[in-house]
């Protein structure tokens, strides 16, 4: 009796030979190359920063060059090394970047280290709520142009989302502050907070920088909740400075993956079941929608940071953006070299972490 050996049958469209890809898999490496990803962006950017303000000469002679003599401007120079060749220089500053050493400022003689932590946490704050503004406006705003598609609604909405997009953040920010502050007077012209709510915030036994919280803080503590309200309403018009910009392209990408995603199959079997259109649009189609917005944070937060520049100054807001302008008139090149740093790592960072939640949302962006 013999015995016939049988091969498994390789199913249609697969080719011999090859192995079928586990589903779901490839996120570990996927994750692993954008995290790798991080350090070539930031040497480029850190890169760019040296050699752009070095193309002026060295920092001393720019920040201080007018102000000494011959003799004391060369004793500065040498003090600091920036009579040794430029290359010697150049990998000098990558070390200290990435040790966490961004050197000292000129025009302050403070440790650049401190000046982004005591002005990095009011950038933040500003940055938070700029992002919470576009989420509040740009999503609830593109289902309705989605849901009243091609008509009066639809193209209202699509020219405010061009005016948000396209009007310059200190124009919509001097026109807040000329309806709201000037003629209405209901919101304060500029500043976090009144001197009087600073103060208290400063008694805390480990106050954050982070107004909102500190005034949280105090609220708790003494029972004083017009801290906290001071605190707000000094936020609202940056905010809104702010995060319009980004609430115009919230809008238009929501706009159109719902619309692209109200005609795909199951909205249509749902449709045939009797769903109603607003029920499609608020249930069904909305979340699917969700994830390019979610893919685009990254870069929405380098356009949120990049905006706080000129939000920060006609607000006088206290972050990174009001003392980056402040350093560049003093010309103190080691300072903003410092400040522009820490904005490169932020966004390679912010841009990671948006990778992760991409890919534990859509497994598709794995491939």
């Amino acid at each position: 009796m013999t015995t016939v050996a049988t091969t498994p049958a390789v199913p249609a469209g697969r080719p011999a030979g090859r192995k079928s890809k586990p589903a779901g898999g490839g996120i570990g490496r996927y994750l692993l190359i954008r995290f790798l990803l991080i350090f070539p962006t930031i040497f480029i950017l850190v890169s760019m920063v040296f050699w752009l303000m070095r193309a002026t000469g060295d920092p001393i002679t720019a920040a201080l060059g007018g102000r000494l003599g011959p003799e004391q401007l060369a004793e500065r120079i040498h003090a600091a090394g920036y009579d040794r060749p430029i290359l010697v220089q150049y990998v000098e500053y990558l070390g200290q970047i990435f040790t966490g050493n961004f050197g000292t400022t000129i025009s302050t003689n403070r440790p650049v280290s401190e000046v982004l932590l005591t002005y990095g946490v009011a950038t933040a704050e500003l940055a938070f709520y700029g992002l919470l503004v576009a989420f509040i406006v740009g999503i609830p705003l593109g289902m309705v142009a989605a849901y009243f598609r091609d008509k009066g609604q639809d193209a209202l909405l699509r020219v405010f989302a061009i005016l948000c997009y396209a009007t310059p953040v200190f124009f919509s920010g001097l026109l807040f502050k000329l309806v709201f502050a000037v003629w209405l007077n209901v919101l304060p012209v500029a500043g976090r907070a009144t001197t009087g709510s600073e103060l208290e915030m400063q008694l805390l036994t480990n106050p954050t920088g982070l107004y909102t919280i500190d005034a949280i803080q105090v609220a708790f503590q003494a029972g004083n909740t017009d801290v906290l309200i001071d605190v707000l309403q000094h936020a609202v018009l940056p905010s809104l400075a702010l995060g319009l910009l980004t609430a115009g392209v919230f809008l238009r990408l929501v706009r159109t993956n719902v619309i692209g995603t109200l005609g795909t199959d199951y909205v249509d079997a749902a449709r045939s079941r009797g769903v109603s259109e607003f029920r499609l649009v608020s249930k069904h189609a909305y979340r699917p929608a969700l994830i390019p917005i979610i893919t685009v944070i990254g870069l929405q937060i380098a356009l949120l940071l990049g905006g706080a520049v000129l939000t920060e100054t006609t607000f006088e807001w206290k972050g990174l953006g009001f003392v980056l302008i402040e350093f560049i008139k003093a010309r103190d090149y080691v300072a903003v070299q410092g400040i522009v740093a820490l904005l490169a790592v932020i966004v390679a960072l912010s841009n990671f972490i948006v990778d992760i939640i991409a890919a534990i949302i859509d497994p598709r962006v794995r491939y």
